[in-house]
């Protein structure tokens, strides 16, 4: 009885927290007196063109959607919004059924509701005037069946804040990027060139119908960028200027309550500045909620750095005596050498080892060129190039990127990758030709002479045999879960699917012990040990597992 009135005080403590807290930025919309707010007219062409006045959104033949819009920040937002509205609502779908598969329970949900709308309530507080009022705009094309976990704009302020909440809250390993750039000796013709893996992934699905959108703004640079439908924020892109952002997530502390968004202040970057000292200005005027290492590429500066922030401090990693800079997802510069966050980063994550493995790629290469980057950016093997057996974040290439991209700033070339994950057609997009000239023809604005191919790795038995690997890997899963019974075909099926991949006997270890068939799971726990084992946290929990079986069997 005291645990239920302990339970009941809390919930009803909780509520009146919220309802203090959360009023006004549940009412708040922004300004739009300023702007023109008249509904735009869309033109259907064809189930893959659509047009609006100058404005239009495309699927070109490697299955990349091309967005093309200008105007003022209410404009950009309602034109988006308009073209994209049938994929904006199936983009919203497929996420929070993934919050909906995370959180069965609707009680559960409730209460999550409630409390992000409580650590959300100083959001819209700390994103710029001109960001809220693009959302908002891209918002009214959202669909209603969501409105019982917000109103339509402050969703979408909430879902810009997605990866930093699930970042701060859980330090979920959602973006495990890996990026690197080379300038002077270290590129073909000293010029400017950088690379990344957008290690982002929710599921397939959420992948399927990616963003090259190309926006011309009326106040700042013309730019373009990687995103998904109803995202305005910024997680891979490069502007007119030849300046380039990415971001890189790394070990956060839990805070009070969400700031800027990672992805909007990039975007201000993007929009806003044209050589590093810009850039480092701009990311000093915002106070984060996570940490991020944000990889800044500058053609007027023909280098690169990475400014270094958390909630608490900031920090610019520069390499002044080197013309290559790598970074993955701990922090490097000074401010963050003592930091403990950072240093279990380094000794517990993946981290680390995927620095190594790009500086060992690096150094393999006397000259960087986009083919060269391209093929560091799939490589799926480990340090000394063992096999880490495919899926593995060990691995640059974990197969389960949203993009990768190459940029080459100073000649405005940008190249994309085609589904699936970064194994697709590199796509190649030239910034001169885009924006430097009226447009005045709906069709694809690649420069398919410049195209990279696709990944050979595409057309072999062991890639069909990962997609099999995927569908087996959640079917063992639903049987932990369930305490089923499978077969020993099962089994030998799954591990010879993936068979240098740790996780397959390390599952198939858990099976047996569950059915308390020890030698069995002994010998798959020891099996597990001797391959490349992702972190020295899932290593350590193997290894308590051997010591409980070893002593079931004694």
């Amino acid at each position: 009885m005291k645990s239920r009135v302990i339970y009941f005080f809390l919930i009803g403590f909780l509520s009146l927290l919220i309802s203090c807290g959360t009023s006004k930025s549940k009412h708040h919309k922004p300004d739009l007196t300023a702007f023109n707010n008249s509904k735009p007219v869309v033109t259907k062409v064809s189930d893959t063109v659509f047009i609006s006045g100058k404005n239009s959104l495309l699927k070109n033949k490697q299955g990349l959607w091309e967005l093309y819009v200008e105007g003022d920040p209410l404009e950009i937002g309602l034109t988006t919004g308009a073209l994209t509205d049938s994929l904006l609502q199936k983009q919203q779908r497929i996420f929070f059924s993934k919050i909906t598969d995370f959180i069965p329970s609707k009680f559960q949900q409730k209460l999550l509701r409630n409390f992000l709308k409580w650590y959300n309530r100083k959001l819209y507080l700390n994103v710029p005037d001109e960001y809220q009022t693009e959302i908002y705009g891209v918002s009214e094309y959202s669909s209603d069946e969501f409105n019982n976990i917000a109103p339509k704009y402050q969703r979408g302020l909430y879902l810009h804040g997605a990866h930093d909440i699930g970042h701060a809250l859980q330090d979920l390993a959602l973006v495990g990027c890996s990026s690197f750039a080379a300038w002077n000796e270290k590129s073909e013709d000293g010029n400017l060139i950088l690379a990344r893996n957008f290690d982002f992934y929710v599921n397939d699905a959420f992948a399927e119908n990616k963003i090259a959108a190309f926006i011309k703004p009326k106040e700042g640079y013309p730019f373009m960028m990687v995103t998904w439908p109803g995202m305005i924020g910024a997680v891979s892109g490069m502007n007119y200027e030849g300046l380039t952002v990415t971001i890189n997530a790394s070990k956060s502390k839990i805070p009070l309550s969400a700031k800027t968004p990672i992805s909007i202040l990039t975007r201000e970057i993007l929009q806003h500045a044209k050589n590093v000292d810009e850039a480092i200005a701009i990311a000093k005027k915002r106070k984060v909620f996570v940490s991020e290492s944000i990889m800044v590429g500058s053609a007027n500066d023909n280098k690169a750095i990475l400014i270094e922030v958390s909630p608490n401090k900031m920090d610019v990693y520069d390499v002044p005596n080197s013309d290559q800079l790598i970074c993955s997802n701990h922090f490097q510069g000074e401010a963050f050498t003592a930091d403990k966050r950072n240093q279990e980063q380094i000794i517990n994550s993946h981290s680390e080892y995927r620095f190594e493995r790009m500086k060992e790629l690096l150094s393999e290469k006397s000259k960087v060129n986009p083919e060269i980057a391209s093929e560091i950016l799939r490589n799926k093997n480990g340090l000394k190039n063992i096999s880490l057996g495919f899926g593995n974040e060990k691995a640059l290439n974990q197969l389960l990127a949203h993009h990768g991209i190459i940029f080459k700033p100073k000649e405005k070339l940008v190249w994309v990758s085609a589904n699936p994950y970064q194994l697709g057609e590199f796509v190649c997009y030239d910034l001169n030709l885009i924006f430097g000239k009226n447009k005045t023809e709906s069709k694809s604005f690649q420069t398919e002479n410049l195209n990279i191919a696709k990944d050979p790795f595409l057309e072999t038995t062991a890639f069909q045999n990962f997609k099999k690997f995927k569908i087996e890997d959640h079917k063992i899963d639903s049987v932990l879960d369930n305490k089923e019974t499978i077969s020993p075909e099962f089994i030998q099926n799954y591990q010879s699917l993936n068979p240098d991949y740790w996780v397959v006997y390390y599952k198939t270890g858990l099976y047996f012990y569950q059915k308390k068939e020890f030698q069995q799971a002994k010998l798959n726990f020891e099996k597990a040990l001797t391959l490349e084992i992702t972190t020295i946290p899932d290593k350590e929990k193997i290894e308590k597992y051997l010591k409980k079986v070893k002593r079931k069997l004694q």
